[in-house]
């Protein structure tokens, strides 16, 4: 009894230590990339919130669709200075235009942002106190725009909200909205990618644990057997007539 004893204690008696071998065991680096894993995507939700209120809203709000042809007629500047985010004022350049499509005289700005930062202002520097630095900026911009009067440039109109202006370009497009969403998809799938390698990782250290322990249970189970055939031939043997 005490080789079978023996035996059961190797098969079944160590069922600790079986179950240790069986639970996966996650290193520190693991633990690690998981940890970055998440972190990855945790950002990657925050950089959602962000480029949907800087670039995505805008975008949907924004109606300047409305393609044109735009004459440049003439470029001033004001004698009343703007006010500039309340830290100073700055000199504004007023643009007219011409629509050729509907012979209307328009305001020209830069951008759609601009319409709503100086209704009036086609360009406007950035807010300083110099006074000085600020007037030969403007100077500059509009010696390059009267060299370029009676030319013909594409603008884009929104009637329905904005009919008295046009803009130059646009700053809130489909494909910029998408490039500025681009980034935060790479990080949220980075971040799962990296979280499902590694528990794919432990999940095939954890089904080869268990084939190496069912592995060694046969063994065992085979050298049992093969004893106690043995043992029962011998017997035999013995206990046979001369």
């Amino acid at each position: 009894m005490a080789p079978e004893q023996d035996w059961s204690r190797g098969v079944d008696g160590r069922g600790g230590q079986r179950a240790r071998t069986q639970m996966p065991v996650s290193s520190v680096g693991e633990d690690r990339a998981v940890l970055l894993g998440f972190a990855m995507m945790a950002f990657s939700v925050l950089m959602f919130f962000v480029v949907g209120i800087t670039m995505v809203k805008p975008y949907v709000n924004s109606k300047w669709e409305e393609e044109a042809s735009c004459v440049l007629l003439q470029a001033d500047i004001l004698e009343e200075w703007v006010d500039c985010r309340g830290v100073s004022t700055v000199p504004c350049l007023r643009v007219t235009v011409n629509l050729t499509d509907s012979n209307q005289r328009t305001f020209l700005h830069f951008d759609e942002e601009s319409v709503l930062l100086a209704p009036e202002c086609f360009y406007i520097p950035k807010c300083q106190m110099d006074r000085a630095e600020l007037q030969d900026e403007v100077l500059k911009v509009k010696s390059n725009l009267d060299a370029q009067l009676g030319s013909t440039s594409p603008c884009f109109t929104d009637h329905a909200r904005h009919p008295g202006d046009a803009v130059l370009s646009r700053k809130y497009t489909f494909k910029k909205a998408l490039f500025a969403l681009l980034w935060p998809c790479l990080m949220l799938g980075g971040g799962a990618l990296v979280v499902g390698l590694v528990k794919l990782t432990q999940c095939l250290a954890h089904l080869s644990s268990e084939v190496c322990s069912e592995t060694a249970v046969g063994r065992l189970t085979s050298r049992y057997t093969q004893g106690k055939l043995y043992r029962i031939l011998r017997r035999s043997s013995t206990q046979s007539p001369s």
